[in-house]
């Protein structure tokens, strides 16, 4: 239903934000062809939406040992226990993308055990997910099982990180009733 609101929360218009946020989102859109509305919704918060953006793309840009569409995947595992539909739908369409598989997302978001995935990435997953609803109960046995893997101290401290951020993003998401773009449903699908 196009004519939803974004969110609960009125979104600020384009031209009444700061030079720097309004650089940004036409950016965004003039990669994707749309704003993605938690820029939009985010952007009511200038200093938080900085932050927000500064910490997320330290996290889901940097090179490492974790591939983009691995980032991705414990997006959409972590997103998918935390019951965050804009963050479930969203960050499918990027790991669809980013991992050329349009089948990939929607296994991870129904159940990352029976997802067509490695064991290295169960294992990451597993860790993430630990992250997410259980971080309390996080032990070495935890992070041996990613090292068995072949995981680096670094891989591990970046798979709890995106789980943790995404928990938190998944709460504002949720507060906030983020609504996903509908261009989000059919990218990466072929």
């Amino acid at each position: 239903m196009p004519d939803q609101p974004i969110s609960r929360f009125a979104a600020p218009s384009l031209a009444s934000l700061p030079p720097d946020l309004q650089e940004r989102i036409m950016a965004v859109q003039e990669k994707s062809g749309f704003v993605p509305n938690v820029f939009l919704t985010l952007a009511r918060r200038p200093d938080e939406f900085r932050a927000f953006f500064a910490y997320h793309d330290a996290l889901m840009e940097k090179p490492g040992g974790l591939s983009k569409a691995e980032r991705e995947m414990i997006v959409v595992a972590t997103s998918s226990a935390n019951q965050c539909q804009y963050c479930v739908v969203a960050h499918g369409a990027i790991l669809r993308i980013r991992a050329k598989n349009p089948m990939l997302s929607e296994q991870i978001a129904a159940n990352y055990r029976k997802a067509d995935i490695t064991p290295r990435q169960r294992a990451m997953l597993d860790y993430a997910m630990k992250v997410a609803l259980q971080a309390y109960a996080l032990d070495e046995a935890d992070t041996a099982a990613l090292r068995d893997h072949g995981f680096s101290e670094d891989d591990t401290w970046d798979i709890a990180a995106i789980s943790a951020f995404f928990s938190m993003s998944n709460r504002i998401a949720n507060a906030v009733n983020l609504r996903p773009n509908d261009e989000f449903y059919s990218m990466g699908r072929g």
